[in-house]
């Protein structure tokens, strides 16, 4: 199968969008398939390492278009207006185009699959009309406008893939149609319990703290300054991993903790699971793919009961739930783990490792394929197994590991920490 994967984001870029389509191109050359990546380029001077995968290291075709910073937000690239969109698709004649969290590149790739007579699927991931709202764009018809948008680009698709069901559920109730599950993989041998690295705790917490982090961008979106709270607890040490647009004011808003600054590979899982308490801030998450890294690390986790972590999370179970963009939430949050002691925290930690080592992004790789299958049939009229007699089964959005873990969205908790 020939797909074209018309994305807004790839490395060098880190988040969760790059990431997701990295991991999804890798299981496509590993299943015999010919994907090849459109995406805006990087900044100049930024470096684009080949990315090969498969037994023979076949390499990854990557189409870069021109691009300017977004306003503001300078790690953003944002595509131009650009030939070579049309002319990468044309010339690498695609059963089907992915579009990967379509907005500005991914609309122009969408009229292009469309006079092209190609079908089409959309991966709804980033919550732009909460993002809208964060940055204030449009003096409060930003959300609105953007839901505008994303109703428009993702109506037009045949099948748009929601990562959560509470993402699903949003779209739906927008008027998008033809929405289906399809979650995020996790790597449970990198991020593993036993990267954890006491010497390292206790360079971080010398005088025996808990040890309490985050991992993630720092962008008004991700709210990282609800921590400032648990900053000031007896006994607690808040250790901040990422860079981003609001790292000054954060530095300057919580002088207690501290900026560890990005990290990838072996270190970001080495400081995951050195880590006693993983707490996500961020309230617009459509899934959070940080949250199942810590899970899969072994850590208990605090998030907002809203998105993608009502999928993740299991209230006292694997970690909390606590009110979105609420300060004392998540301060109380972190002093209730603190004070439940070690024992009350590791069986958190091995609860969620548990929920996502079936979670791999093979599972998760072929449940795409079998969307893709799916899709290609209606669009050719034609039954599955009449144009793919050697489908997995397996991988049917009813089946499964990977499916099953978020089939059903976890109810909001009864009762939230007061």
């Amino acid at each position: 199968m020939r797909v074209a994967i018309v994305t807004e984001s790839f490395p060098p870029e880190v988040n969760g969008v790059a990431h997701s389509v990295l991991r999804t191109a890798e299981h496509l050359v590993r299943r015999g398939h010919e994907p090849l990546v459109i995406t805006p380029a990087p900044a100049r001077g930024a470096h684009c390492p080949p990315h090969s995968f498969g037994p023979d290291s076949t390499p990854l075709p990557v189409v870069r278009v021109p691009s300017i910073p977004l306003p503001g937000y300078p790690q953003v690239r944002v595509a131009l207006p650009s030939r070579r969109l049309a002319e990468a698709v044309a010339e690498h004649r695609p059963d089907l185009v992915h579009l990967a969290s379509p907005f500005v590149l991914g609309a122009r790739g969408a009229r292009v699959a469309q006079r092209l007579g190609l079908p089409t699927v959309a991966v709804y991931q980033t919550d732009l009309a909460g993002y809208a709202q964060a940055y204030r764009v449009g003096r409060g018809a930003g959300s609105a406008l953007a839901w505008a948008r994303i109703r428009s680009v993702h109506a037009a698709a045949d099948r748009t893939l929601a990562p959560s069901t509470p993402a699903a559920q949003d779209l739906t109730a927008h008027g998008v149609p033809r929405v289906r599950l399809w979650p995020r993989g996790v790597d449970s041998v990198r991020f593993h319990p036993s990267h954890r690295d006491d010497a390292l705790h206790r360079t971080l917490a010398p005088d025996g703290e808990l040890l309490v982090g985050y991992v993630g961008r720092l962008a008004p979106e991700k709210r990282v300054d609800l921590l400032a709270g648990a900053c000031e607890l007896p006994g607690v040490r808040v250790v901040v991993i990422g860079d981003g647009p609001s790292g000054p004011a954060l530095r300057a808003a919580m002088p207690r903790a501290l900026f560890l600054g990005r990290r990838t590979g072996a270190e970001l899982a080495r400081c995951f699971a050195t880590l006693d308490l993983f707490v996500h801030t961020g309230p617009l998450e459509t899934f959070c793919q940080t949250i199942q890294e810590a899970m899969a690390s072994g850590v208990p986790v605090v998030a907002p009961a809203v998105g993608g972590p009502l999928d993740l999370v299991g209230h006292h179970r694997t970690g909390l739930l606590v009110p979105p963009r609420d300060t004392a939430a998540v301060t109380r949050a972190v002093a209730e783990l603190a004070a439940a002691g070690p024992e009350v925290r590791t069986a958190y930690g091995q609860a969620g490792r548990a929920d996502v080592t079936a979670r791999t992004w093979e599972a998760v790789g072929d449940l795409l394929l079998r969307h893709y299958t799916e899709v290609l049939a209606e669009h050719h009229g034609a039954p599955v197994q009449a144009l793919y007699p050697t489908a997995d089964r397996a991988a049917d959005t009813g089946a499964g590991p990977a499916a099953a873990s978020s089939a059903t969205a976890r109810q909001l908790p009864e009762e939230l920490p007061a």
